[in-house]
């Protein structure tokens, strides 16, 4: 991969071109890239680097890819660490490819970046004053920028805003009831998980229509972060998260929505100040605070059996989840679409008939038989709602994004390649 100008493409033997776009998803823990011919949007090498930061960080190898193909131990495991080898092995590993641009996965994008847009060292500043709205993704994200900007420095880089999907959120569903003022200075309800929703609204109007897409539709994007929104007419209503990706139903480590009374009790019961209330609320709570063991729905769902902290963890997701179809059904003023996505959402039979469990009055009905074979429709014969499954694909999305920044216009959109996400 290498070389720091978009070059002229060769040809490979199969009749590929080498020009490629490299799409980068920089989670808080992970890593994920795909690179894209850049002509077609047909992916070819693609993997993701998981526990960053943590012992046994590793490289998962997918589409295009030789069998047992692994990455050199890392030295550092650090995000920056990480994606500079990363780098260097990509170099080694493909020499031909010249890249046409690299993409950024940019969680927050705050009140003013609302589209793609191409990174200067202007942009890049312009995001620093934004890192205390999101502190567990954006700091390791303007790292990485800098350096694929320092390593590639003729290759136009651009950032994929995960808060754009939400931007025109109505009034009343961006209002947070606290005094006016701060609304002056950007606090409101953001929405994340855009990126993943575009995707899915996309796949949705490929295989149920535009009547499909163009009805009341709740997208629950179940993963590690996890997600629901509210669309209606192709344009969102609501969404769980808010000013940042803590709010909502609770994740893998994050608590969701909580009492904001709690900040001041444990402040007085423990002395806890602002960064430690932060990193529990971020990292020590949801499924792993209430387990006590696991913050993977997969071995939550083995132990439960015989751990009642980890059916109790099971339980209270899947709940919250239910109450959020609930009140976004509501809000919509109906359902006629339910679209489970992420690594839970798209692979966990169990949590999905559980969610849905008493949700018979809103007309949504599951077929165990289709749901337990993961079948893209899992609602049964003659239920009012269509409830599928959808594999999303982030990278995908960004890599659309880019070429369409690229050629100045839009771009057609591209059948994915299905690349399903753990949990």
């Amino acid at each position: 991969m290498p070389g720091s100008g978009t070059g002229k493409a060769t040809t490979r033997p199969d009749g590929s071109s080498t020009r490629g776009i490299l799409a980068i998803n920089a989670g808080s823990s992970s890593i994920k890239f795909t690179r894209f011919d850049a002509a077609t949007l047909v992916p070819g090498l693609s993997g993701r680097i998981e526990r960053i930061g943590a012992p046994g960080t590793s490289l998962t190898l997918a589409i295009g890819a030789a069998p047992g193909e692994v990455m050199p131990a890392l030295t550092r495991t650090d995000h920056a660490g990480a994606a500079a080898h990363l780098i260097e092995w990509l170099r080694a590993r493909d020499p031909a490819c010249v890249l046409a641009a690299v993409g950024h996965r940019v969680v927050h994008g705050g009140p003013d970046y609302r589209a793609t847009t191409l990174l200067t060292p202007a942009v890049v500043e312009s995001l620093r004053p934004l890192t205390p709205m999101d502190p567990e993704h954006l700091p390791h994200e303007i790292a990485l920028i800098e350096l694929w900007m320092a390593r590639f420095p003729g290759v136009p880089q651009w950032a994929c805003f995960d808060t754009a999907f939400h931007h025109d959120l109505p009034p009343l569903a961006r209002l947070l009831a606290i005094p006016r003022r701060y609304a002056a200075m950007g606090v409101r309800r953001y929405g994340f998980h855009g990126l993943s929703y575009e995707f899915l609204m996309e796949e949705l109007g490929r295989s149920g229509g535009t009547r499909a897409a163009g009805g009341r539709v709740i997208l629950a994007h179940l993963g590690n972060g996890a997600s629901l929104a509210a669309v209606r007419d192709g344009k969102p209503v609501d969404t769980s998260m808010a000013f940042t990706p803590a709010a909502g139903i609770p994740m893998g480590t994050r608590s969701g929505d909580l009492d904001p009374g709690l900040a001041w009790y444990l402040a007085r019961l423990e002395g806890m100040d602002a960064a430690k209330f932060n990193r529990m609320v971020n990292s020590e709570s949801g499924l792993l605070g209430v387990s006590g063991t696991s913050a993977d729905m997969r071995d939550l769902l083995e132990r439960e059996p015989v751990d009642p902290r980890a059916a109790e963890a099971v339980g209270m997701f899947c709940l919250a989840v239910r109450k959020c179809i609930g009140a976004f059904a509501a809000a919509l003023g109906g359902l006629d679409t339910l679209v489970f996505s992420g690594g839970i959402g798209a692979n966990s039979a169990v949590v999905r008939e559980r969610a849905c469990a008493e949700l018979g009055f809103l007309g949504i009905e599951i077929d165990a038989l289709q749901n337990r074979a993961g079948a893209d429709t899992i609602s049964g014969p003659g239920a009012r709602v269509s409830v599928r499954v959808i594999e999303t694909d982030e990278e995908l999305v960004i890599a659309r994004a880019v070429r369409q920044a690229l050629d100045g216009g839009s771009a057609e959109p591209t059948q994915s390649t299905s690349r399903r996400e753990k949990p």
